[in-house]
C-alpha cells in the first residue's frame, strides 16, 4: 500500500525526492530490487546532496550482498548528514557482511565523527533560528579539535549567510585542504568565491566539483554559475544543458539557464526556457518574475490566472508571493490597468521590505560625513596625476534612471568594453582599507589616506576589473550605487569619467519602486525611504558638482530620448571620444546585458517611459510630498497636478 500510495503521489509531483526514497524503501522491502533501485537512482540524480538517497541506496546495495557499493553509499550520506548516528551502525553491518561472489576489497571508511552531539545540538539551534548559538558550539567544537571538517564548513555556512564571506573561505579552504573528496565544501567555497567576485578561484572550485561528481546535475549547475559570472554566457548555458541530460525535470536548471540566454540576447529562447520550469515546477515564481522582468514580455490570460491562483495558497513562500507580485505588477502596466498594477507593485513591496535590512538614518549620516571630509579643499591637497592608459567611465545615479541605455551607447564605440555593474570600486576601497589598518568606518577611515594609499586603490580597482574588460582603452562601469564615491574616484583615478543618469524624480523614484532587485537596493521598497533616499542622492551630486565643478556630467534620460543624436554627441565628446555613428544604433550591438533593462536597450530609442509616474498620480501624494522641495524647481508642466492646488489655496 505505501508503493501505490508513492506512485500516485509521483504521478502528480514527478522528482519529489522524500517520495521517491519511500517508493524506494518499501519496493526494497517486498524485494522488488528493479523498482527501488529505479526509484533511488531518480532521487540521486535530481538531488545529489539528499542523504536519505545516498543511505537507501546503501540499503539496497547491502540488501543485495553488494557490500562495498553499500559503504561508499553510507559514507557518502554520512558526510552529508554527519548528525544521523544509525548510519554508523550500518557501516558496521555493511563491513560484516561478505560480497556475493565477489572478492570484497578493503574500503577507506569514514570514522565515526567526534563530537556527534554537539554537532546535533547546533543544527539544532540553526533550525530554530539560532544561529550564534550553533557557532559558539562550532567555534569550541574547533578549539578541541581543530581539524574537525563538519564543524568548520558549518561554521563557513553561518559566515556566509551572514555575509562575512572572507571568513567562511578561510573555514572551507581549510575543509578542502583536510578532506580533499569533500564535494559539499567545494561547492561552497565555489559559491562564497562567487560572492567575493574571486572569478578565477570560483571556476576552479566549480572544476573540483565536476571532478569529483560528474554524473550529478548539480555539479554541472555550480560550475555554469562559476563560469557565468565571470561573463562565459555561452560555456554557462552548455553546463545547465549538460545538467538537464542528467537531471532533465529541474526547474532551476532551466532557469538559470535563461538567465544567461536573456543576457546574451537570447530573447525567445529564454522565455521558452522559463515556460520549461514553470512546466515542471507550476509553483516556480522565479520564472514567472523573470518573464515579467524582460520588460518586454506579455503572459496570456491563463498564465495571470495561474499566478492569482498561487497567491490564494498560504503555503507560498514570502520571497515566491513578492515576486508574483511584482510580475502581476508589469503585467497589468502592460495592460493600462494602473490601479492593479500599483497594488501589486505595492504589496510585493511590503512583503519584500520586511526581509531587508535599511536605515535611513545611516544613509543621511553617510550622506553628511562624505560632505564634509570630501570639501574642496581636501579634495585640493590629495590632488594626484593620472597614471593609468586605461579610462573607466562610471554611470551612476539612481537604478531605473537611463542608466543601461548610457552603458549600451558607449559600449556600441569601438574603443569602449562594456562590462555591468561591477562592485569592486567598494571593494578596492575596502581592500586598501583593511591592509593600512584603517579600521574606522566609512568614510572617515578615507581621511588620512595617502596618496600611495589613493593609487592604490585605483590600481586595486583596474586590476579587479581586468577580467571584465577587453583591450579597448575605456570601459564602462555601471554601477548606480557608485555615486557616492566621486571623490574618492577623483584622487584614486583622476582621468576617470563619470555619468550621473538623471529622470524626473518621480519617475525615477517610480521606477525602483516597480523593480524587485535579485539584492540590494534594500531602500526601494517603501516610498518615503525611496523619496529620501533620492533626496540625499540629489544633496550628494549637488556637493561634487560643487568641489569638482565639470567632473561629473549630468545626462537627462528625457533629453536623450527627445534627442538622441545631440546627446550622444555631448556623452562622447566629454569622454574624449570621437563620435561614431554606431552609437546611434545601440540596440544593434551584440553584447551581454545583465540589468533588468537588457531587452529594452535591444529596441530602437522609445518614448513610453517617459512621464510614465503620470499614470500613477493618483498613488504617489506620499513620494510628492518628500520631493516637494525638488518637484517645485521643475517647469509647472512637469510638476504633479498636486502642487498646483497647493498653490492656489
Amino acid at each position: 500500500m505505501a508503493a501505490e500510495l508513492c506512485e500516485l503521489h509521483l504521478k502528480k509531483y514527478p522528482g519529489d525526492a522524500n517520495f521517491l526514497c519511500l517508493a524506494a524503501m518499501a519496493n526494497l522491502a517486498m524485494r522488488n530490487f528493479g523498482i527501488a533501485l529505479q526509484r533511488v537512482e531518480e532521487a540521486i540524480r535530481a538531488f545529489p546532496e539528499f542523504a536519505l538517497a545516498h543511505e537507501t541506496y546503501g540499503d539496497l546495495m547491502l540488501a543485495r550482498s553488494r557490500s562495498v557499493d553499500a559503504l561508499k553509499a553510507y559514507e557518502q550520506a554520512l558526510r552529508l548528514n554527519p548528525t544521523r548516528s544509525l548510519i554508523h551502525d550500518k557501516i558496521e553491518r555493511a563491513k560484516a557482511v561478505p560480497a556475493n561472489g565477489d572478492r570484497l576489497q578493503p574500503v577507506s571508511t569514514m570514522p565515526k565523527m567526534a563530537f556527534v552531539d554537539e554537532i546535533g545540538r547546533a543544527l539544532e539551534h540553526e533550525r530554530s533560528g539560532d544561529p550564534q548559538s550553533a557557532e559558539m558550539i562550532y567555534r569550541e567544537v574547533l578549539k578541541k579539535d581543530p581539524d574537525h571538517t563538519e564543524a568548520a564548513r558549518l561554521l563557513a555556512g553561518i559566515a556566509a549567510a551572514n555575509k562575512r564571506f572572507r571568513d567562511a573561505e578561510v573555514f572551507l579552504k581549510r575543509v578542502v585542504e583536510l578532506a580533499p573528496d569533500h564535494t559539499r565544501a567545494w561547492v561552497d567555497l565555489a559559491n562564497v568565491q562567487r560572492e567575493l567576485d574571486k572569478f578565477n578561484d570560483a571556476i576552479e572550485s566549480a572544476s573540483e566539483v565536476l571532478r569529483l561528481s560528474p554524473a550529478s546535475a548539480e555539479s554541472h549547475m555550480v560550475y555554469a554559475a562559476a563560469i557565468g559570472m565571470a561573463g562565459d554566457h555561452e560555456g554557462a548555458i552548455a553546463a545547465y544543458l549538460k545538467a538537464l541530460e542528467i537531471a532533465p525535470k529541474r526547474a532551476v536548471v532551466f532557469c538559470g539557464m535563461a538567465h544567461h540566454q536573456k543576457t546574451i540576447g537570447q530573447q525567445e529562447e529564454a522565455i521558452a526556457s522559463y515556460r520549461k520550469a514553470i512546466a515542471v515546477k507550476p509553483d516556480h515564481a522565479e520564472a514567472y518574475w523573470s518573464l515579467a522582468n524582460l520588460k518586454t514580455f506579455h503572459f496570456t490570460d491563463r498564465e495571470v490566472d495561474a499566478m492569482q491562483d498561487l497567491l490564494n495558497s498560504e503555503q507560498l513562500p514570502d520571497e515566491s508571493r513578492a515576486q508574483i507580485h511584482n510580475a502581476l505588477g508589469l503585467e497589468y502596466e502592460n495592460r493600462e490597468d494602473y490601479k492593479q498594477a500599483f497594488e501589486n507593485f505595492d504589496r510585493c513591496n511590503h512583503v519584500r521590505r520586511q526581509a531587508e535590512v535599511y536605515d535611513p538614518v545611516e544613509t543621511e549620516s553617510i550622506t553628511e560625513r562624505l560632505i564634509e571630509i570630501f570639501d574642496a579643499d581636501f579634495l585640493g591637497r590629495n590632488a594626484g596625476e593620472a597614471d593609468s592608459s586605461i579610462t573607466p567611465i562610471l554611470v551612476v545615479g539612481l537604478p531605473r534612471s537611463g542608466s543601461t541605455l548610457i552603458e549600451q551607447i558607449l559600449a556600441s564605440h569601438s574603443q569602449v568594453d562594456g562590462t555591468h555593474e561591477l562592485g569592486d570600486l567598494s571593494r578596492a576601497v575596502q581592500t586598501v582599507r583593511r591592509k593600512t589598518r584603517r579600521h574606522s568606518h566609512f568614510p572617515e577611515a578615507l581621511s588620512d589616506l595617502s596618496t600611495d594609499d589613493w593609487h592604490a586603490i585605483g590600481k586595486e580597482y583596474l586590476q579587479r576589473t581586468e577580467i571584465f574588460r577587453g583591450n579597448s582603452p575605456f570601459f564602462v562601469d555601471k554601477n548606480p550605487n557608485n555615486f557616492i564615491y566621486a571623490g574618492v574616484l577623483k584622487l584614486a583615478l583622476p582621468n576617470c569619467k563619470i555619468i550621473n543618469a538623471k529622470r524626473h524624480p518621480l519617475d525615477s523614484c517610480l521606477g525602483s519602486f516597480k523593480q524587485l532587485f535579485a539584492s540590494g537596493q534594500p531602500f526601494t521598497y517603501d516610498m518615503t525611504e525611496l523619496g529620501e533616499y533620492y533626496l540625499q542622492y540629489a544633496r550628494l551630486m549637488d556637493h561634487w558638482h560643487k568641489v569638482l565643478p565639470g567632473f561629473v556630467l549630468d545626462v537627462q534620460y528625457e533629453h536623450v530620448v527627445a534627442d538622441l543624436e545631440s546627446q550622444v554627441r555631448r556623452i562622447l565628446e566629454y569622454c574624449g571620444l570621437p563620435f561614431e555613428e554606431q552609437c546611434l544604433r545601440f540596440h544593434e550591438t551584440e553584447r551581454a546585458v545583465k540589468t533588468a533593462s537588457s531587452e529594452q536597450v535591444r529596441r530602437p530609442i522609445y518614448s513610453s517611459s517617459v512621464n510614465l509616474w503620470r499614470n500613477y498620480e493618483a498613488h504617489l501624494d506620499e513620494l510628492v510630498h518628500i520631493l516637494e522641495p525638488l518637484l517645485g524647481k521643475l517647469p509647472t508642466m512637469d510638476q504633479p497636478a498636486i502642487l498646483a492646488d497647493r498653490r492656489s489655496t
